[in-house]
């Protein structure tokens, strides 16, 4: 069964997020420590809650891995990519 992973970045007073540094540079780094075990993987922007209403995120990753053995095999090679995150 399909596991997947989700990383939620929270809007906050004075944060900030580069959609395009994440998906262009910081999912490279993913997919160079841990790529043979992801099946697929995107990243969302954040929508807002309702009218007139912010984003209570400014994006969403989820990683999908085959299973659970993938995803254990993967967390120990995602150092670099943890330590890319601000």
């Amino acid at each position: 069964m399909p596991v997947s992973l989700q990383v939620l970045y929270p809007v906050g007073e004075g944060t900030h997020f580069d959609h395009d540094y994440y998906a262009n540079t910081h999912f490279a780094i993913v997919d160079d420590c841990a790529g043979e075990h992801i099946q697929s993987r995107v990243v969302t922007k954040g929508n807002a809650g309702g009218p007139d209403a912010p984003p209570g995120y400014h994006a969403i990753a989820t990683i999908l891995f085959a299973d659970q053995a993938a995803m254990d095999a993967a967390m120990p090679k995602l150092g670099p990519a943890i330590e890319d995150i601000p």
